[in-house]
């Protein structure tokens, strides 16, 4: 008699497509955590904003190491923008548009902060002596102010912005849009305060000014990227959208 062997069926385990929804929650919340790539930068930086930097000796690298971060700060600023976009646009068009302006405004000013210190290093290996002084001085000064303007400024009004999207539309916790609401007034009048010379960029005010706008980001990220949009209208809205109707059979 002759005998079969029993074969097994393996089925593999189909992965569930990521939603519309879940790719741009987790993309908005990448791009924000990787705008926290340029803190090193308060370190790289050092030595480019002491005043003999343009004729010193040494390595430039930290440098150019920290012009590098920003500009990926810089394009993920923009990103995390288009990213929310067709989300929070739901909850107020002209509010939502107003917000990926803000980043992208942000990141020409960095852009422009990187080249005037690209700038400071070009002359510096070219060796222009100490008759560039006054100019090494000038382009490390420039980076500073156009620093207070673009990642100081502009972050309160994107936290303005934001907060006020994702508190009217709960898309996350409440909690955390009313940090970035609370710390947007704070760091706003931190930028007038050094603004007006009251203190230093560097200093204890200037930290306490921006801790909170920080921690608004640095939640948001974290809460998009592990937890996406929490239920509310906005995402039934586009749930419903997106889920194709179910055929009606009629019997005859």
């Amino acid at each position: 008699m002759a005998t079969t062997t029993p074969t097994m069926k393996i089925s593999g385990t189909k992965r569930v497509p990521m939603t519309a929804l879940r790719k741009s929650s987790l993309a908005g919340g990448i791009f924000y955590l990787i705008s926290f790539l340029s803190i090193p930068t308060l370190i790289l930086y050092g030595s480019a904003k002491e005043s003999g930097y343009i004729v010193g000796q040494g390595p430039d690298t930290a440098v150019l190491v920290g012009g590098l971060l920003e500009l990926i700060v810089a394009l993920a600023g923009i990103g995390s923008a288009v990213a929310l976009f067709p989300v929070v646009k739901r909850q107020n068009e002209a509010v939502a548009l107003g917000f990926v302006a803000s980043r992208t405004l942000e990141a020409a000013t960095i852009f422009a902060g990187v080249v005037s210190l690209l700038s400071l290093v070009s002359l510096r290996q070219a060796g222009v002596g100490p008759d560039a002084l006054v100019t090494g001085q000038l382009l490390a000064t420039q980076y500073s102010k156009t620093f207070l303007v673009g990642q100081a400024l502009i972050p309160a009004v994107n936290g303005l912005l934001l907060g006020y999207l994702m508190y009217r539309s709960r898309l996350v916790p409440r909690a955390l849009p009313v940090i970035g609401l609370i710390g947007a007034p704070l760091l706003i009048a931190s930028v007038v305060a050094k603004w007006f010379g009251l203190y230093d960029e560097v200093s204890t005010w200037s930290l306490l000014g921006a801790l909170p706008i920080a921690a608004w980001e640095f939640s948001l990220g974290v809460y998009l990227t592990f937890k996406g949009f929490k239920p509310c209208a906005i995402t039934r809205e586009i749930t419903a959208e997106s889920t194709p109707p179910v055929a009606q059979v009629s019997h005859s």
